[in-house]
């Protein structure tokens, strides 16, 4: 009897099979074939699922934004009871942005392919409109810290929401890209005290009282 295969877990094991090729060789040559042999699938097996290899790109960048999307919602989620002191609040916050840095190998491996991918959005018109819809999507996420963040009485008074999630957005994309660029000047503790300083200015530690 024909062996049972769950559809989407067989596109996963081909996307994080799409992530391996693109780091060890870049996206470029993230081939049906290629990627095939680097899942230890047969070529018509990751056919049956895919069309062709932008379409192995584009959902390879919808899992990463998934997966990142979903742990930086859950610390969002989880953070502090209303009444917690201020400081824990905003390292809640903190460590929801944190999972958009390049910070361990796992979220190394997924800015490396973001990287890889918005590079090929550029000489790929297939590919742009997926690009913008993962530009849209991140700074939506980082927009919801930004309105948690004035839910919990953390964020200083005043600010204009558009222009702070402009430029945090900017900061976390910068750092994640030397992260990755320049990783001997730009290691995991000088990404996390810069992100932090930027908070400590629009996240007083102070604190503002909870209505």
């Amino acid at each position: 009897m024909p062996k049972k295969v769950d559809p989407e877990a067989r596109r996963q094991e081909v996307a994080e099979a799409v992530f391996r090729v693109a780091r060890r060789d870049g996206l470029e040559h993230a081939s049906l074939r290629n990627v095939a042999a680097e899942a230890g699938l047969a070529i018509g097996s990751v056919r049956h699922y895919f069309a062709g290899q932008a379409d192995i790109m584009i959902f390879a960048m919808r899992h990463f934004v998934d997966r990142a999307g979903a742990r930086l919602m859950e610390h969002v989620r989880t953070r502090p009871a209303p009444d917690a002191p201020p400081d824990r609040h905003v390292a809640a916050f903190e460590a929801a942005l944190a999972e958009l840095l390049p910070l361990d190998a796992e979220r190394r491996e997924e800015t490396e392919v973001w990287l890889a991918f918005t590079v090929s959005a550029r000489t790929h018109d297939e590919l742009r409109p997926y690009a913008e819809r993962l530009y849209d999507e991140t700074r939506g996420l980082i927009r919801k810290v930004l309105a948690s963040a004035e839910r919990a009485g953390v964020l200083q008074d005043g600010l204009d929401p558009d222009v702070e999630t402009e430029r945090l957005y900017a900061l976390v994309d910068g750092l994640a890209l030397h992260g990755v660029l320049q990783p001997g000047r730009l290691d995991a503790d000088a990404m996390r005290a810069t992100l932090r300083r930027h908070l400590g200015e629009i996240m007083p530690r102070g604190g503002r009282p909870v209505t």
